[in-house]
């Protein structure tokens, strides 16, 4: 498994080389997997799979989206599950 998942979108496009690219809603996804990391089942979301799209990737178009790019918008409990945990509460001592 990829140490990053993949994206699914509402919508897609295709850039200057004739490669698909997510648009509108854009949700991660491990390849192989029915549902995003926030439990969208993709079916019934009527999501399209882009695994050639890291979710890095997605979240780095989000950030520096050009002017004729068209608009992405990253689903925010995704988001947050891709984040790394923190091992505790800051500030607080472990158990013994």
């Amino acid at each position: 498994m990829p140490a990053t998942p993949a994206v699914a979108a509402s919508s897609g496009w295709r850039d200057d080389e004739g490669v698909r690219m997510p648009s509108g809603d854009v949700h991660a996804w491990w390849p192989h997997q029915n549902q995003t990391l926030c439990g969208l089942p993709l079916h019934r979301a009527r999501l399209d799979r882009f695994p050639h799209v890291l979710w890095i990737d997605a979240v780095w178009i989000h950030d520096t989206a050009a002017p004729g790019t068209p608009v992405i918008a990253l689903c925010r409990r995704c988001t947050a599950a891709v984040r790394p945990r923190a091992r505790g509460r800051p500030g607080r001592r472990p158990r013994r």
